[in-house]
């Protein structure tokens, strides 16, 4: 599929050499830390050695002080307090977190994990029944709740009270819970909007901390649940999440708690962990749980405290995963075939349903067609008499905000920008196609619909060597706000090295003008591959990243695209 190249700005010379001159590094370098709003000798500190230190008062956030308060009487009067969570990885890892550390410091605690298929998302009714009958009189609920109104003053006439902590976007009326800890809130002046949801349950127990005169140092040996959290939320990789992911993946490479060590083990993860691991190792297998099962078992296994439990548990999750890709590959085979004959190439969107397909991977499945079509998409199956969806989007397109257009013929929804989920009748899905195609037909740009690639800076291959790529792996993280950076260098040739791997991964070594070859692949590209064997010029934009075989380390080039000079 053609992708547009898109380039960010270039900084001006001045403040680049500025830049450059504080900290002692090159123009390239400095222009990539300008461009991430890093731009003074303090900025540049903070970024590369990122302190939990700067972490944010927790108190800033709207409600703070109501939610510690109702949870510190919660503790000394002896109630039963549950932990609610969904059955994502957010939720399944927030979960984790408040238990897991609450539970040190107070015993009357367990959890509740919703069912994806007899409750669905987010608190229910089901759920606040099985609190009241097993008598609990406060709920925290992570990664949901900011939408639940009815559910919520349901609990109350019960005698139940919500403490909730979600980052989803508030609907137009908040529920009436003891506290509503949400940064998008919009009457919350909490400076950093883009938390995980473990991130907001986090904050609570920070918050605690202070108020209890508890040292943060035990509460920060669980940061990586939140590193995990936040690479399988997709949240930017910025401001407070940065600092959090950052010591998060020092705890997963240095001394994971037993039950990610099974889940790292199992996944196959030789080298060390980095954000985007985490989201295609281990996040699809902690997620298999709730798809294929129940979302309990996923924080069973990451609460294990020693490893036969702990492997025997990632062993059983891993089974789990291998059905999902199963149910992955057989529906989405079925939903290409579905775009083929049954919708217009000329479509602006794509909208699915068909009975019997699995709800735990109808998301994955949605991503997939976005692989292969490049428009927003949805795709339903039937649940409890209702037409349940999940939805994803293309890079600029809102498709919480183009669902929202379409509320009257929904039951439920919500979600982020780029991801969703929804509920309807059965009897409204086809006026629902209708209507969203219009939607995004009249809000989506020409442009959106073509993938696009975000190319960081133009450099020479003379310049990379292992000082330069030293000082751009300082730059991780790597996630959305802080993507890995592109590179483009133009009118290089391959130096008659190249071939396929397998029919289908193009291996060659580029230069240019005959010097400075270095190695270089580009999965699943063998299309170009006659032309480069030609000896035909080419631009071509890619990551630098370090590869090891048999005990050698070298640099090469990680190819993203490739297009010819003529």
């Amino acid at each position: 599929m053609e992708k547009r190249w898109v380039f960010k700005h270039v900084p001006p010379a001045l403040e680049v050499e500025s830049l450059s001159k504080a900290i002692n590094i090159n123009a390239s370098l400095s222009s990539l830390l300008i461009q991430r709003g890093i731009t003074t000798f303090e900025d540049a500190r903070d970024f590369f050695r990122p302190s939990l230190k700067n972490l944010h008062n927790p108190y800033l956030m709207k409600d703070m002080d109501k939610a510690v308060s109702r949870l510190k009487q919660a503790m000394v009067n002896g109630e039963k307090i549950l932990i609610y969570g969904d059955y994502d990885v957010d939720g399944t890892t927030s979960v984790t977190l408040v238990y897991g550390f609450l539970s040190k410091h107070y015993s009357q605690l367990d959890f509740y994990i919703p069912d994806r298929y007899k409750e669905g998302y987010g608190i229910s009714k089901t759920g606040i029944n099985w609190a009241k009958e097993n008598g609990f009189s406060l709920i925290i609920s992570l990664d949901c709740g900011i939408k639940s109104v009815n559910e919520i003053a349901y609990a109350t006439e019960l005698g139940i009270d919500f403490i909730i902590c979600d980052h989803h976007k508030p609907g137009d009326a908040l529920p009436a819970a003891c506290a509503v800890l949400d940064p998008k809130r919009a009457d919350c002046a909490y400076p950093y909007k883009e938390l995980s949801g473990c991130g907001v349950g986090f904050k609570l127990l920070q918050a605690l901390c202070s108020s209890l005169e508890l040292s943060d140092e035990e509460l920060f040996t669980f940061l990586d649940l939140l590193a995990v959290s936040i690479a399988s939320d997709i949240v930017p990789i910025t401001g407070e999440n940065r600092i959090l992911a950052y010591h998060g993946l020092k705890i997963l490479n240095n001394a994971p708690r037993p039950g990610m060590k099974a889940l790292i083990d199992i996944s196959g993860i030789s080298k060390e962990l980095t954000i985007n691991s985490i989201v295609f190792g281990l996040a699809p297998r902690i997620n298999a749980a709730g798809r294929i099962a129940h979302a309990k078992h996923a924080v069973q296994l990451l609460i294990a405290r020693d490893k036969d439990e702990a492997d025997f548990l990632a062993e059983k999750i891993n089974e789990k995963n291998k059905v999902r890709k199963d149910y992955d590959l057989n529906i989405t085979d079925e939903a290409i075939r579905m775009i083929e004959e049954e919708i217009s190439s000329d479509s602006k969107s794509t909208v699915l349903f068909k009975n019997g397909w699995h709800k735990g991977v109808i998301g994955i499945v949605a991503s997939r067609c976005i692989e292969k079509y490049y428009r927003p998409t949805i795709i339903l199956t039937e649940n409890n008499g209702m037409a349940t969806g999940s939805a994803r989007s293309v890079d600029g397109f809102d498709v919480y905000e183009a669902i929202a257009k379409c509320s009257d013929l929904l039951e439920q929804f919500g979600g982020h920008t780029y991801a969703a989920g929804l509920t309807m009748k059965l009897e409204n899905i086809k006026a629902f196609q209708e209507r969203f195609e219009q939607v995004v037909s009249c809000d989506i740009r020409e442009e959106d619909l073509i993938p696009k690639l975000d190319v960081d800076l133009k450099i020479e291959l003379s310049q990379i060597n292992q000082k330069f790529y030293n000082i751009l792996k300082q730059l991780a993280p790597f996630g959305p706000g802080n993507m890995d950076p592109v590179f483009l260098s133009e009118n290089v040739r391959d130096d008659g090295s190249a071939r396929l791997l397998k029919d289908q991964h193009l291996k060659l070594r580029v230069s240019q003008d005959g010097f400075n070859a270095i190695d270089a692949i580009g999965f699943n590209m063998a299309e170009p591959f006659y032309r480069i064997s030609k000896g035909e010029p080419f631009n071509i934009c890619y990551h630098i990243y370090e590869n090891e075989f048999n005990g050698k380390k070298s640099l090469q080039l990680f190819i993203k695209d490739i297009k010819f000079v003529n």
